[in-house]
């Protein structure tokens, strides 16, 4: 499985991101909106509002909820909040590159709040395309492999339009071009397996390996990022080891 898989099954576990932050549903709730925003407010022809619902719903998210934060994506529900999903880039410590996704209704203070996170781990933010040119944009979905076998995930992967398939021992790993996602998410749903991540992702290029107190260090600075409350996505191009993942398991 890879480091990010890997670490993203370890959050899971030990509820790292989402117990500090304490606000969960409130990204949640911006996730669906910008969903039923793009794509319209119907779960069944809106693949990423689909995976957005599920999402909510496995995190007890009540149903109300969910249903006012598609009406304010769709302009039925006119609160007056109006949300915009930027990209901000920086470097970490030790020549780490950092991709960071949010989702805010005030962008005047999600900049300062992100500047400053970075300044406190000892990095730095990045003017717009400094640190995008290291990462690709790619469709990614992650499931166990008790859904579907890697024989016939690779089948369906390549068959679907994916660049690669992975085979992780527990999970399984689709990597596609953006223009794939929805035909693979189809093909996924046909078949009735749901993704445990499903989206669009930024990939390193080149990943660069750091000593495990280092990467300690580091994925401390990620974690306080995803923190913030307009953050939904870190990407970074740190290599997590197997030690280091021990390590952060065990934190």
């Amino acid at each position: 499985m890879s480091g990010h898989s890997k670490w993203s099954t370890i959050k899971r576990k030990k509820g790292v991101a989402d117990a500090k932050r304490g606000a969960i549903f409130t990204r949640l709730a911006r996730e669906i909106t910008i969903a039923a925003r793009e794509g319209g407010g119907d779960p069944d022809s809106n693949f990423r509002l689909r995976l957005a619902w599920d999402k909510a719903r496995a995190e007890n998210m009540p149903k109300e909820n969910i249903e006012r934060a598609i009406k304010r994506g769709t302009g039925d529900d006119k609160d007056g909040t109006v949300f915009e999903e930027i990209t901000l880039e920086g470097y970490g410590p030790h020549g780490s590159a950092l991709m960071v996704s949010c989702v805010t209704d005030n962008r005047n203070r999600t900049v300062p709040d992100m500047r400053h996170a970075f300044t406190k781990a000892g990095g730095n933010m990045a003017e717009p395309g400094a640190v995008a040119w290291q990462f690709d944009r790619k469709s990614y979905f992650a499931y166990p492999a008790s859904q579907l076998s890697f024989d016939k995930s690779f089948e369906l992967g390549i068959e679907a339009g994916a660049d690669d398939v992975v085979d992780g021992g527990d999970t399984i790993e689709i990597y596609a071009p953006v223009e794939s996602f929805k035909t693979i998410a189809d093909a996924l749903h046909k078949v009735h397996v749901q993704p445990e991540e499903a989206g669009l992702r930024m990939i390193a290029k080149q990943e660069i390996e750091l000593d495990v107190e280092s990467t300690l260090k580091f994925m401390k600075m990620v974690e306080h990022i995803e923190e913030l409350d307009d953050v939904q996505d870190v990407f970074h191009n740190v290599k997590v080891s197997d030690e280091a993942l021990a390590a952060l398991e065990t934190a």
